[in-house]
């Protein structure tokens, strides 16, 4: 089935929002919509959307009027199979011990190496973003001081790589849990293909709230990769959860965000160890 995108650009986020929503209204609704600031110091944003059907191009231009937005650019995708040139196009990645990499590499695997197996599939954690590098480079920190945790959460797991790299290095128990249903899905077939499906254990969960978290807990370290806000209303439980003398590793934050980040854990009793950067994007290892 062939898609669909109209994008156009306005001034404003203001307006970019505005329009966005109404977007959303338009019959037959888009399958997404969204919008970005370009960087080009201009304020100008773009906004766009994604359509099974071709979108009306003449409700489309009422719509940049009425907005002040340029046209409407409307273009038909080709039909692709996305996962497959996904793995055609991802490479390894190497952190430390962990060589993250797809089937379509498995002759690559270096001897001596943490090989987490994952494919591209719809969750995140492929082992590219900067967020994931960073918590798999403070795993490794961990890891070089001779830190050891025989039980292991992962809040937010997506793909679970980061909850299979520590079951692999410690022989660790490990629960990985996510709010999204696909992502347990594709995290419990990840467990499976790397051969720890006995040691990972993957739940949908909503933060620290699910009972196998609970009882479990705590836990000597805590991983949770998402976002500011989530992470700055799950410190109290994230905290709770920390074994004496643990550690949590948290990212998904932008380095602006660091020091709010920061701030909330330390008044729930945690002291930042370590900050590191990659990209845009800091990794926060704190100690209970």
């Amino acid at each position: 089935m062939p898609t669909f995108t109209a994008f156009t650009i306005l001034p404003g986020n203001t307006a970019a929002e505005a329009l966005c929503e109404a977007l959303e209204r338009l019959s037959p609704a888009p399958t997404g919509v969204g919008t970005f600031e370009l960087e080009d110091g201009l304020g100008l944003w773009e906004v766009g959307g994604y359509f099974e059907d071709a979108p009306d191009e003449v409700t489309l231009a009422l719509l940049a009027a009425a907005y002040g937005a340029r046209p409407f650019a409307v273009s038909e995708l080709p039909e692709t199979d996305w996962v497959v040139q996904v793995r055609r196009e991802l490479h390894p990645v190497v952190v430390g011990r962990f060589f993250v990499y797809g089937s379509h590499d498995a002759d690559k695997v270096p001897d001596g190496s943490v090989p987490l197996l994952i494919e591209a599939a719809m969750a995140f954690g492929t082992g590219h973003h900067g967020t994931t590098q960073g918590c798999l480079e403070a795993l490794e920190a961990l890891l070089q001081e001779g830190f050891k945790a025989r039980l292991v959460a992962d809040i937010g797991c997506g793909t679970a790589i980061l909850a299979m790299a520590a079951a692999k290095v410690w022989a660790s128990r490990v629960i990985a849990s996510d709010i999204d249903e696909i992502a347990v899905d594709v995290a419990r077939a990840n467990a499976s293909a790397n051969g720890l499906a006995d040691r990972v254990t993957c739940i949908k969960a909503a933060g620290t709230d699910h009972p196998t978290l609970t009882k479990a807990a705590p836990f000597a370290l805590i991983f949770a990769n998402i976002l500011k806000g989530p992470l700055i209303t799950l410190a109290p439980d994230i905290a709770r959860s920390c074994a004496p003398g643990g550690r949590v590793i948290l990212s998904g934050i932008l380095i602006p965000q660091a020091r709010d980040v920061m701030a909330v854990y330390e008044a729930e009793g945690l002291a930042i160890m370590r900050q590191a950067e990659i990209g845009e994007w800091a990794t926060l290892t704190l100690g209970a």
